[in-house]
């Protein structure tokens, strides 16, 4: 568990979290996390502002040495990285960040640097479509967006519905021209890998854990 949010012990937090600075190969204070809101923000972390706390739900760096970190239980964490610039990046994309556009307007950052980027994304764990489970006012608002969003959607009964948010957030880094490769595992199901709010809810449970998608170039 790599979240500061959740109620476990902050020492057990921090320890998780220094191991994963250590596989990265990065300084525990270089694992630069973000206090995400579902927004559609994206950040790029600097010299000037990578030891401050950052408020977005994505962020882009050219630094070295430093390893962007994104937490999620059953949103889809992103990572990017533009080959021919050498840019990272990490995205948290929850249906509302997704809803908002935060996958556009991150891919649109990284290519403001450079017209001839080459960017490719992998697509981590997040909860399947046949865990999904949303009702009819979720289903209108993205039919109102957009009717040709009804492909993401699978009848399940009258008042419930069935969101595909891997394929939604797959298909927006596709418009983008990304090349994407999936890390395909659904958080709900598999219970002894990985945390998932839903689950926790749906359990009845108080708290749940934060898993961790990382991505950094080395000095």
């Amino acid at each position: 568990n790599c979240g500061h949010g959740s109620k476990d012990k902050k020492t057990n937090v921090q320890k998780n979290l220094k191991l994963v600075a250590k596989k990265m190969r990065v300084k525990s204070e270089n694992l630069i996390l973000m206090h995400q809101t579902h927004s559609n923000k994206v950040i790029e972390v600097k010299k000037i502002n990578f030891k401050k706390k950052i408020y977005a739900d994505a962020m882009i760096t050219k630094m070295r040495g430093v390893s962007l970190g994104v937490l999620t239980a059953d949103c889809v964490p992103i990572i990017l990285y533009d080959f021919k610039n050498k840019i990272v990046g990490c995205i948290h994309a929850g249906w509302k960040g997704a809803f908002k556009d935060i996958i556009q307007n991150t891919i649109h950052k990284i290519k403001k640097k450079s017209l001839n980027s080459k960017i490719y994304a992998s697509v981590g764990p997040c909860i399947g479509l046949k865990s999904y489970e949303v009702d009819i006012k979720f289903y209108t608002k993205f039919i109102s967006k957009n009717s040709k969003n009804k492909i993401y959607f699978l009848h399940k009964s009258k008042l419930k519905k069935l969101f595909n948010l891997r394929k939604f957030v797959n298909d927006k880094l596709k418009e983008c021209k990304v090349e994407v490769d999936h890390v395909n595992y659904d958080t709900f199901t598999e219970n002894n890998k990985f945390f998932s709010f839903r689950r926790s809810c749906k359990l009845k449970q108080k708290d749940y854990g934060r898993c961790i998608s990382t991505i950094g170039m080395l000095n």
